[in-house]
């Protein structure tokens, strides 16, 4: 029965019946956690071997005899090179090979535009409070960049097909709307990969900024969970028809595909964006491991190779969201308390409250022994105008701790809500 059909007796013994159910639970003393999006162990071991693919110092060369072992290379080796071109669809000349982390290239990339400009046009803090664009809910940690830097933060809401262009539009009219982050394909949290219009839309922007910047960040961009993946059109090729390149630039890892703290990080930018960055990198670094670069080259040989390594990846998680799905579809959706989105790929489930509920949530789970994002975290500042928002990370846990934390978050949510309508 719908909650909101129940009279107020009816609540009332409904919330006595899930307090009691709730202290139970509490005085088993749990510890799990769904509060980031972390591959388990499992996923971790599938890329054990790739650490002994390198044993002699001949195996430590490119391809073009240099040895990674030494410093040099600044932009990455050829073939590391090639595979992150071929991966995002475009010319290894507009690939630049990073560390284990594609936050800190833009971290880097927006620390650049913020004290030595780009396009020629004065850096960012010199021209004023600037600006950025930040579709929501959106990922916490581009919000934690973008008020390290002092800039403010300007939400647009997302549906199923992307983010509000009109609203973009408009708000680009204003050229100290410096920028925007965008998860194009399976965002986080709420797994939507935007539609070709949507992105058609967004490549012909034409900014009163000269300097404005689309941080592309493609993180989920082979994390497939189905047999019938999303495509997402490539953002460059579609740029080319509005002559936009410039204002993209792209960003990846592998930081989900082989090892977290040991992957291999990239950016895809125009021909003048990968000028600048360069000219910024001499100053800034001799050059990223370049053994770790070999390394990935010779583990997965190519984007096939890559390919078939997430299928793998597939096949551990995918039961995992499954159990998420199932447990809300049989626990919560014949309430008509919450709602969800069942992705085809990424790393999260977002679920938003019927209500204004989501902070009451947290609590009650945080205190049942489940950690979560912490409720908020997917809006700037940490303010869910709304609050409805929960980011639910079910990679983590094993299924059977998954099972459980998904029964404390089904029970925190029913509470939550009877709560709210009494």
């Amino acid at each position: 029965m719908l909650y909101n059909e129940m009279s107020r007796d009816e609540l009332v013994s409904l919330k006595n019946e899930l307090e009691k159910k709730y202290e139970e639970v509490k005085s088993l003393g749990l510890s799990l956690d769904m509060s980031r999006g972390k591959p388990g162990a499992d996923q971790l071991d599938l890329s054990v071997d790739m650490l002994s693919v390198m044993t002699t110092a001949d195996e430590c060369k490119a391809e073009n005899g240099f040895d990674c072992r030494n410093y040099g290379v600044l932009d990455g080796i050829p073939e590391c090179k090639k595979l992150f071109a071929d991966l995002l669809q475009v010319d290894t000349k507009n690939i630049i090979i990073g560390g284990s982390s594609s936050l800190n290239l833009m971290y880097d990339y927006l620390n650049q535009c913020m004290y030595l400009g780009v396009a020629g046009c004065e850096p960012w803090s010199k021209q004023g409070k600037v600006k950025f664009i930040c579709n929501v809910p959106g990922y916490d940690r581009h919000f934690a960049i973008t008020e390290f830097f002092g800039i403010e933060m300007i939400s647009v809401e997302m549906d199923e097909f992307g983010p509000n262009v009109e609203k973009i539009r408009e708000l680009v009219k204003d050229p100290m709307v410096k920028g925007m982050f965008c998860v194009p394909k399976y965002s986080n949290p709420n797994g939507v990969t935007y539609s070709d219009e949507r992105v058609k839309a967004l490549a012909s922007l034409q900014p009163a900024a000269k300097d404005f910047r689309v941080i592309w960040d493609n993180a989920y961009i082979i994390h497939e969970l189905t047999d019938t993946p999303d495509n997402l059109l490539n953002i460059f090729d579609v740029c080319k028809e509005y002559g936009t390149e410039d204002y993209f630039v792209e960003f990846t890892s592998t930081a989900k595909i082989s090892f977290p703290g040991a992957g291999v990080s990239a950016v895809a930018a125009s021909d003048s964006n990968v000028a600048e960055i360069k000219k910024r990198l001499n100053f800034q670094t001799i050059s990223y491991d370049k053994l770790n670069q070999l390394r990935h080259v010779k583990y997965f040989k190519n984007v096939d190779g890559i390919k078939a390594h997430m299928e793998k990846h597939a096949k551990i998680i995918a039961p995992k969201f499954q159990l998420v799905l199932d447990m809300l579809e049989k626990e919560i959706a014949p309430l008509g308390i919450g709602e969800w989105v069942k992705a085809k790929g990424g790393y999260f489930i977002s679920y938003n409250t019927v209500g204004s509920s989501a902070k009451r949530i947290g609590e009650l789970c945080k205190n049942a022994g489940l950690v979560l994002t912490t409720v908020g975290a997917t809006y700037p500042y940490g303010v869910d105008p709304d609050d409805k928002n929960i980011r639910i990370a079910p990679t983590f846990p094993s299924v059977d701790n998954l099972e459980k934390a998904m029964e404390v978050f089904c029970l925190c949510a029913k509470l939550a809500a009877v709560e709210a309508l009494i």
